[in-house]
Protein backbone atom coordinates (compact mmCIF):
# COMPACT_ATOMS: atom_id res chain seq x y z
CA UNK A 1 0.00 0.00 0.00
CA UNK A 2 1.41 3.40 -0.93
CA UNK A 3 1.50 6.29 1.52
CA UNK A 4 -1.46 8.63 1.61
CA UNK A 5 0.80 11.69 1.60
CA UNK A 6 4.24 11.68 0.00
CA UNK A 7 4.54 15.31 -1.14
CA UNK A 8 3.37 18.51 0.55
CA UNK A 9 3.49 22.06 -0.78
CA UNK A 10 3.30 24.85 1.80
CA UNK A 11 2.63 28.45 0.78
CA UNK A 12 4.86 30.98 2.51
CA UNK A 13 3.89 34.65 2.64
CA UNK A 14 6.02 35.76 5.55
CA UNK A 15 2.99 36.07 7.81
CA UNK A 16 2.99 34.37 11.21
CA UNK A 17 0.22 32.10 9.93
CA UNK A 18 2.30 30.94 6.96
CA UNK A 19 5.31 30.27 9.22
CA UNK A 20 3.01 28.18 11.43
CA UNK A 21 1.93 26.29 8.30
CA UNK A 22 5.61 25.70 7.49
CA UNK A 23 6.23 24.35 10.99
CA UNK A 24 3.19 22.10 10.64
CA UNK A 25 4.48 20.82 7.29
CA UNK A 26 7.84 20.02 8.89
CA UNK A 27 6.06 18.10 11.66
CA UNK A 28 4.05 16.17 9.06
CA UNK A 29 7.21 15.39 7.08
CA UNK A 30 8.96 14.17 10.22
CA UNK A 31 6.00 12.03 11.29
CA UNK A 32 5.04 10.59 7.91
CA UNK A 33 8.36 10.67 6.05
CA UNK A 34 7.07 12.84 3.20
CA UNK A 35 8.69 15.53 1.08
CA UNK A 36 7.98 19.22 1.62
CA UNK A 37 8.31 22.13 -0.77
CA UNK A 38 7.95 25.64 0.64
CA UNK A 39 6.87 28.17 -2.00
CA UNK A 40 7.07 31.94 -1.71
CA UNK A 41 5.46 33.85 -4.58
CA UNK A 42 6.39 37.40 -5.50
CA UNK A 43 2.98 38.69 -6.53
CA UNK A 44 3.96 40.24 -9.86
CA UNK A 45 0.35 39.98 -11.04
CA UNK A 46 -0.69 42.58 -8.46
CA UNK A 47 2.41 44.67 -9.21
CA UNK A 48 1.45 44.75 -12.91
CA UNK A 49 -2.06 45.85 -11.95
CA UNK A 50 -0.65 48.66 -9.78
CA UNK A 51 1.52 49.74 -12.69
CA UNK A 52 -1.38 49.69 -15.16
CA UNK A 53 -3.58 51.76 -12.85
CA UNK A 54 -0.70 54.24 -12.42
CA UNK A 55 -0.45 53.66 -8.67
CA UNK A 56 3.20 52.71 -9.25
CA UNK A 57 5.60 54.01 -11.85
CA UNK A 58 7.95 51.52 -13.55
CA UNK A 59 10.92 52.29 -11.28
CA UNK A 60 8.85 51.97 -8.08
CA UNK A 61 7.40 48.69 -9.29
CA UNK A 62 10.85 47.27 -10.04
CA UNK A 63 12.24 48.38 -6.65
CA UNK A 64 9.25 46.92 -4.82
CA UNK A 65 9.56 43.63 -6.72
CA UNK A 66 13.26 43.39 -5.79
CA UNK A 67 12.35 44.07 -2.16
CA UNK A 68 9.71 41.32 -2.26
CA UNK A 69 12.25 38.89 -3.76
CA UNK A 70 14.71 39.67 -0.97
CA UNK A 71 11.97 39.16 1.64
CA UNK A 72 11.00 35.88 -0.02
CA UNK A 73 14.58 34.60 0.08
CA UNK A 74 14.81 35.56 3.76
CA UNK A 75 11.55 33.79 4.67
CA UNK A 76 12.52 30.68 2.69
CA UNK A 77 15.93 30.60 4.40
CA UNK A 78 14.17 30.82 7.77
CA UNK A 79 11.89 27.91 6.84
CA UNK A 80 14.96 25.95 5.68
CA UNK A 81 16.61 26.55 9.06
CA UNK A 82 13.46 25.37 10.89
CA UNK A 83 13.49 22.15 8.85
CA UNK A 84 17.21 21.59 9.47
CA UNK A 85 16.59 22.03 13.19
CA UNK A 86 14.21 19.03 13.04
CA UNK A 87 16.34 16.98 10.65
CA UNK A 88 13.85 17.35 7.80
CA UNK A 89 14.90 17.98 4.23
CA UNK A 90 12.89 20.74 2.59
CA UNK A 91 12.91 22.12 -0.93
CA UNK A 92 12.28 25.86 -1.26
CA UNK A 93 11.16 27.84 -4.29
CA UNK A 94 10.92 31.54 -4.99
CA UNK A 95 8.41 32.10 -7.80
CA UNK A 96 6.89 35.12 -9.51
CA UNK A 97 3.34 35.53 -10.76
CA UNK A 98 -0.12 35.28 -9.27
CA UNK A 99 0.09 33.66 -5.83
CA UNK A 100 -2.61 31.06 -6.33
CA UNK A 101 -1.46 30.14 -9.84
CA UNK A 102 2.14 29.55 -8.75
CA UNK A 103 1.21 27.57 -5.63
CA UNK A 104 -1.09 25.36 -7.72
CA UNK A 105 1.63 24.91 -10.37
CA UNK A 106 4.14 23.88 -7.70
CA UNK A 107 1.68 21.31 -6.31
CA UNK A 108 0.94 19.90 -9.77
CA UNK A 109 4.63 19.74 -10.75
CA UNK A 110 5.32 17.64 -7.66
CA UNK A 111 2.13 15.61 -7.80
CA UNK A 112 1.53 16.83 -4.25
CA UNK A 113 -1.25 15.22 -2.27
CA UNK A 114 -1.57 18.17 0.10
CA UNK A 115 -1.26 21.96 0.04
CA UNK A 116 -0.85 23.70 3.41
CA UNK A 117 -1.96 27.30 3.90
CA UNK A 118 -1.69 29.47 6.98
CA UNK A 119 -4.88 30.56 8.72
CA UNK A 120 -6.20 34.05 8.15
CA UNK A 121 -4.43 37.08 9.54
CA UNK A 122 -5.85 39.53 12.04
CA UNK A 123 -4.55 42.58 10.12
CA UNK A 124 -7.10 43.42 7.44
CA UNK A 125 -4.64 44.48 4.70
CA UNK A 126 -2.83 41.12 4.85
CA UNK A 127 -6.01 39.14 5.33
CA UNK A 128 -7.69 40.51 2.21
CA UNK A 129 -4.88 39.79 -0.26
CA UNK A 130 -4.05 36.42 1.24
CA UNK A 131 -7.67 35.29 1.55
CA UNK A 132 -8.26 35.92 -2.17
CA UNK A 133 -5.31 33.64 -3.00
CA UNK A 134 -6.52 31.06 -0.45
CA UNK A 135 -10.01 31.00 -1.96
CA UNK A 136 -8.59 30.47 -5.44
CA UNK A 137 -6.33 27.68 -4.21
CA UNK A 138 -9.21 25.99 -2.39
CA UNK A 139 -11.41 26.26 -5.47
CA UNK A 140 -8.89 25.12 -8.10
CA UNK A 141 -6.60 22.67 -6.29
CA UNK A 142 -6.53 19.12 -7.59
CA UNK A 143 -5.33 17.80 -4.25
CA UNK A 144 -6.40 18.26 -0.64
CA UNK A 145 -5.85 21.64 1.00
CA UNK A 146 -5.34 22.11 4.72
CA UNK A 147 -5.72 25.47 6.44
CA UNK A 148 -3.42 25.36 9.46
CA UNK A 149 -5.17 26.98 12.41
CA UNK A 150 -3.47 24.96 15.14
CA UNK A 151 -2.81 27.40 17.98
CA UNK A 152 -0.11 25.30 19.62
CA UNK A 153 2.14 24.75 16.58
CA UNK A 154 5.08 26.34 18.40
CA UNK A 155 4.71 24.03 21.39
CA UNK A 156 4.32 20.99 19.14
CA UNK A 157 7.32 22.08 17.09
CA UNK A 158 9.50 22.50 20.19
CA UNK A 159 8.58 19.03 21.47
CA UNK A 160 9.22 17.26 18.16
Amino acid sequence: MSALITDIVVAISGSDASINAAKYSILLAKSYNCRVTAVYVVDTATLRQLLLTKIFIEEESHEYEESLKANGQRYLQYVRSLAEEKGVEIHTELRSGAIYTEVLKAAEERNAQLILLGGWEIRRDQRDSISVAHREILHHARCSVLIVKERDVDALFKRA
